[in-house]
């Protein structure tokens, strides 16, 4: 991989929605605008809890999309799995039937408003998301509810370890939301203190972030393969941007490395692309990617094809043009396709 950009705010905004400077909408948003949802009373994207840092919310925002294709967040990276979940999922003041002649209310209302303005995309995305909301009651609950997967579940996944347990919990959240339709489930590792940012202390800080993702991963692989669920499932993991390959500050034990776009690595599983292969490679050093680059266009590109999605033509007017994820680029690496 290769991308364009060396501050972490900004390459977290390409990774995430193809644009380090303007507000777009985020990958997520652009799959779940393409290929629809598969369950009308969940989110077709789920992020199960991101950072509220570095673009915060405009990573799993529709931006101009309509808002129902907008990421929902099971809390945030401050709350531990285990208490996350959608905010306000439950009324207990107000009774579900009282509750949808309400919605029934406002949406004749809206149509009434509508039959005069004509559309307004806005106010029907709105709308939509008030109905998602209510449907959520019924069926969100159980998906969070964990109580039912077996000790071995659990142990797969890294539940019975202090350092797997939380990682573990989001992945099998996940895995959970695959199999009830959700289209997209984005699940974030924030370790503190150091997060994967090692300026310094890079071998214990790395050690430990890497004990704590590597069994709740392979279980996630794993219980997807044999639930049958891999081969059109695809799995993605990878950040914003390298390492150098050179240390940053003291050497020893108090050793770092600094931020490197020019040459790193995402790894990708299941859904129509080859098992144990590499593709591309970096210089000597390891510094810059050489052969067959991949730049974070290229990559969406790429996902959206596994999904049957042409990145040119998913394309969306807004204020006088039309927008794609991949803007004017992207192209398919074609060389990890089964």
């Amino acid at each position: 991989m290769h991308g364009t950009n060396v501050a972490h705010g900004a390459a977290i905004l390409k990774l995430h929605t193809g644009s380090d400077t303007f507000v777009r909408p985020s990958l997520g948003a652009w799959i779940l605008y393409g290929l629809g949802t598969e369950n009308q009373n969940l989110p077709g994207f789920v992020t199960i809890c991101p950072t509220l840092g570095y673009g915060g919310v405009k990573n799993w925002s529709s931006a101009f999309l309509p808002a129902p294709h907008q990421g929902v967040p099971l809390a945030n990276s401050t709350v531990p799995p285990e208490r996350a979940g959608v905010r306000y999922l439950e009324n207990h003041r107000i009774s579900r039937s009282l509750q949808r002649r309400q919605l029934d209310m406002l949406r004749e209302i809206s149509r009434d408003h509508l039959s005069q303005t004509g559309p307004n995309l806005e106010l029907e995305g709105r709308i939509d998301s008030f109905e998602l909301a209510f449907r959520m009651q019924t069926e969100m609950p159980e998906v969070q509810d964990i109580t039912d997967e077996t000790a071995t579940t659990r142990r797969l996944y890294g539940l019975d370890e202090p350092a797997t347990a939380n990682f573990g919990r989001q992945c099998l959240l996940a895995r959970r939301f695959a199999e009830q339709g959700v289209r997209f489930i984005q699940v974030t590792h924030s370790p503190l203190p150091g997060l994967w940012d090692q300026h310094s202390t890079l071998r214990a800080h790395l050690e430990r972030n890497a004990r704590q993702v590597d069994r709740p991963i392979a279980g996630l692989l794993e219980d997807l393969k044999q639930r049958g669920l891999l081969d059109d499932t695809l799995v993605i993991w990878g950040g914003e941007f390298g390492r150098t390959p050179t240390v940053q500050g003291k050497y020893g034990e108090a050793a770092g490395r600094d931020h490197n776009p020019d040459g790193f690595t995402i790894w990708m599983a299941g859904g129509g692309v080859k098992g144990g292969i590499r593709y591309g490679a970096t210089d000597d050093y390891g510094y810059h990617a050489v052969q067959n680059k991949v730049h974070l266009h290229d990559l969406h590109a790429t996902i959206l094809y596994l999904l049957g999605l042409d990145h040119e033509l998913l394309t969306y007017h807004y204020a006088g043009r039309d927008f794609r994820l991949t803007d004017v680029h992207g192209k398919v690496a074609t060389g990890i396709l089964s």
